[in-house]
Formats: structure tokens, sequence, C-alpha cells
């Protein structure tokens, strides 16, 4: 006879609920994930080349793609009004060079990056809900997404719980997504899982597809201050889980992957596993960021190498 898990049982509770039946049915179908295969998909992909005009292609839609990110204490108003200045004009002495999607940064830094980046395209995506660690009441976290809505954040990432999550308590987890969805209003609301410590795939899968279906706009990998962040093979399972969730219901989710992505190479290569789970119709930073704040450095440098035929000096772009 098959045993049943302290944590299986917790959840099953947790879901008995008539307004949470959906939710279960919706992850009872979740099957689990097959390591190999996924570790070995993702690798695969990974090493597939393009020809030069479709790397062009393909770097700037990376910069296009980038949510600039900075979260640090050690954050000042003259910091952020210089990255807003980077994310408008990548590249100041080329005027081709598209703007980044996004500037992330900390609540109490919203007013200052909204005003730089007045008349621009950039938006301004705020983190929420006690990041980074998502341990602290409800109420506390609801409070904090108003707050960087009402200072003008246009997007919104919030921490699920993952103490909650892996206790099993699902529903938990979906009702505060879906509160902190209602604060968000029409402002995006992209949920960060922090995979590294969901600690399987079969996780990884389940936890993202709670997030869609509590009305997540955006599931995304990590906080970037747990190791590791995000990897190709995790960005595999969450990219799988949108695709199946959209054929179930129609909605279109979007994705981040965020933390440790570097190189031009590497933002590529996700790119590349992009096209080929979800197609065309993602490759567009309406449905796809990149988080991060050294990728676009080196995406610049690629840049340049490809239309001059060698690499600039370590100087010639600004250090985030």
């Amino acid at each position: 006879m098959a045993t049943t898990t302290p944590a299986r049982r917790r959840a099953d509770r947790d879901l008995s609920a008539p307004r949470h039946q959906a939710l279960g049915s919706l992850l009872g179908r979740v099957w689990a994930v097959d390591q190999v295969g996924v570790e070995d998909r993702a690798a695969s992909l990974a090493k597939r080349s393009i020809k030069r005009e479709s790397k062009l292609w393909a770097l700037d839609l990376a910069i296009r793609m980038v949510d600039l990110t900075t979260l640090e204490g050690k954050d000042t108003p003259g910091k952020i009004r210089a990255l807003a200045g980077k994310a408008r004009r990548p590249d100041p002495t080329d005027p081709t060079i598209p703007s980044v999607a996004a500037l992330c940064v900390y609540p109490n830094m919203i007013a200052t990056a909204r005003k730089a980046l007045e008349g621009s395209s950039v938006k301004v995506a705020s983190v929420a809900t006690y990041f980074p660690s998502g341990q602290a009441s409800l109420a506390v976290k609801l409070e904090d997404v108003r707050q960087a809505v009402a200072a003008g954040a246009d997007e919104i990432d919030m921490v699920i719980d993952r103490g909650a999550f892996l206790s099993g308590h699902y529903a938990q987890v979906f009702d505060e997504i879906v509160a902190v969805k209602e604060a968000t209003g029409d402002h995006h609301l992209k949920v960060i899982l922090e995979t590294a410590e969901l600690e399987t795939y079969d996780n990884v899968r389940r936890a993202s597809v709670l997030a869609m279906a509590a009305g997540a706009d955006f599931i995304k990998t990590s906080t970037g201050k747990v190791q590791p962040a995000a990897t190709l093979p995790v960005t595999l399972v969450m990219l799988e889980a949108i695709r199946d969730f959209y054929a179930q219901t129609g909605r279109a989710v979007g994705m981040k992957p965020a933390g440790g992505i570097r190189t031009a190479k590497e933002a590529i290569s996700y790119l590349t596993v992009l096209y080929e789970t979800l197609g065309p119709d993602w490759m567009t930073p309406d449905r796809f960021r990149f988080g991060a704040s050294t990728l676009l450095n080196d995406l610049l440098m690629q840049v340049r190498k490809e239309r001059t035929g060698h690499y600039s000096g370590g100087d010639y772009f600004t250090l985030d």
C-alpha cells in the first residue's frame, strides 16, 4: 500500500475547500519531471550555433529583454540615475542600440528611477512582498506592494513563501499570490519561485503551475540572492509548464530567468530554449525577460564585435 507523507496530507487538507478544488485538480495533473531528459535537452539546445545575421538579431532582442537590476543595500539615488541613463541608452555612442525593458529597484528607489526614466519606454520594476525571504505576514506583504504601486512602479516582482510551499500549504501560497495580484491592479506581476530552494524539478513545475493559476503575468526563477540562481534546465522546466498551461487555459504567461546570466552566449542559449519550447510568439520583451546586472555589458561588447570584427576595450562601457 502506498504511504502518504505528512506534507502530502497537509496539502490535501489545504486544497479540500471548494474554492481550492479547481487548483487541486490542476496540481493533480502535474506529472513528474524527467530529470535526465530535461538536463540532456537543455545541454543539447545550448550547443546550437547561429549565423552572424541571426546572432545580431538575437543580441538586439536580448538587450530589449533585459530588466537592468540593482538590489543592493548600498544603492544610492545617484547610482539609480546612472543606471536609468544606461537603461535608456545602453551605448550612448550608438543610437541603433535599443533601450532595455525595465529597471528593477527596491521600493524606496522607485520615485528616483521613475523621474530619471521619464519620457522613455523603460518600465520601472520593483521587488516587493518582503524580498528576498518572503518571511512576513500577508498584511506586511500587501502593504509593501501597495506602497510600490503608489510610488509609481509599473511592474511588481514578488516572492513566494517557500517554507509554506515546501510544507505542502499550496492553498496558502496560492491565496497570497491572488491577494498580491489584486493589490497590483493593472500592473504586471512577476512571481519569483526561488528555484534553488525548491530542491527538485518536480517542485519547480508544481510551483510554476500554482503561480500561473493564481494570476501571475510572469514566473521568475530567482531573487539572485540564492545560488544556483537561473539555470537552463530549470528554465526549460518552467517554459514547459507555461506551454502546457497555455494549452489547457489559453492564457499566455511570461518567463524571467534571473541571477547568474552574465554572457551573451548564455543569453542566446536561453533564447534558443525559449524558441524551441514556446515558439516565436514568446520572442518578445512582453513575454520574456532577463533579470541581470552584468549581462548588458557583454551583450553590447558582442554587438560591437559582430559589427566591427574586434572587441572594445575593457573600459569602453560603464561598470554597474
